[in-house]
Parts: C-alpha cells; sequence; structure tokens
C-alpha cells in the first residue's frame, strides 16, 4: 500500500483559466509590481490560474516586493550592521514567498509535479482504488 500522508498533489492545469494577464493591483509598492510582471505570464501560459487565484498570487508577489524592500533597509547605512528585526521579518517574507510560489508551480519541484500531472488514472480495473 502507497503511503501518501504529506506528499502533495501535482498541480493540475485550471479548468477555467485566465487568458489575459491582469495589470498589477494599484496597490502594490514598486518591487511587488515588478514580481507580478515577471511571473503572471508564466502563470498564465500555463494554464493554472483561474480569477479565483489572483488573491494568492497578489500574496505571493507582496511576500517578495516586502522581501526585496527589507533588503534595502537591512543594514545601517553608517555602520553596516544588519538589524536583526528587520532580518527576521526579511525571513518571514521569504518563507511565505516560498511556500506560495509551490502553491503556483513557480519553484524546481512544484515544476516538476506540473510537468509530471498527465491525465488522470483510469481505474476502472480497480474500482476500491487498492494498490
Amino acid at each position: 500500500m502507497t503511503h501518501l500522508r504529506g506528499v502533495k498533489p501535482a498541480v493540475q492545469p485550471a479548468a477555467d483559466p485566465l487568458k489575459k494577464a491582469p495589470a498589477a493591483p494599484k496597490h502594490f509598492s514598486e518591487y511587488a509590481r515588478a514580481e507580478w510582471k515577471r511571473i503572471i505570464p508564466e502563470v498564465i501560459a500555463r494554464g493554472i490560474v483561474t480569477k479565483a487565484d489572483l488573491g494568492g498570487i497578489e500574496e505571493l508577489c507582496m511576500a517578495r516586493g516586502l522581501a526585496r524592500e527589507l533588503e534595502t533597509k537591512l543594514r545601517d547605512p553608517a555602520t553596516g550592521d544588519i538589524d536583526l528585526k528587520i532580518a527576521r521579518a526579511q525571513d518571514k517574507a521569504v518563507q511565505t514567498a516560498r511556500q506560495l510560489a509551490a502553491e503556483f508551480g513557480l519553484s524546481p519541484v512544484s515544476r516538476s509535479r506540473v510537468a509530471s500531472a498527465g491525465p488522470a488514472d483510469d481505474d476502472d480495473d480497480n474500482p476500491l482504488m487498492v494498490r
């Protein structure tokens, strides 16, 4: 019997994917807007994002944008010392961005899940799905 606890399912193309990239939200920072312009064409081309998913994409872009913005404030310009509060906030933003990126197939491992997702397995010969 196959053990699947903790195994993420393969990312599947959406049933009603977006065909055109929407503009970045107006409230985005410069960094978040740049991230939106970088990734939205790719997820649209893959057909894995619907209108309902845009909130998650926005959060991903905001998290990456925040991580980049915090990088500019991480070191004290006079001493070069790292502000540990900013470093912790940046680390949290990076972790959040990494998790969200994996949800949308934007990491090497999650891309391999997208690539390996083939047509649904036909279990007609195994109606109870016993392995």
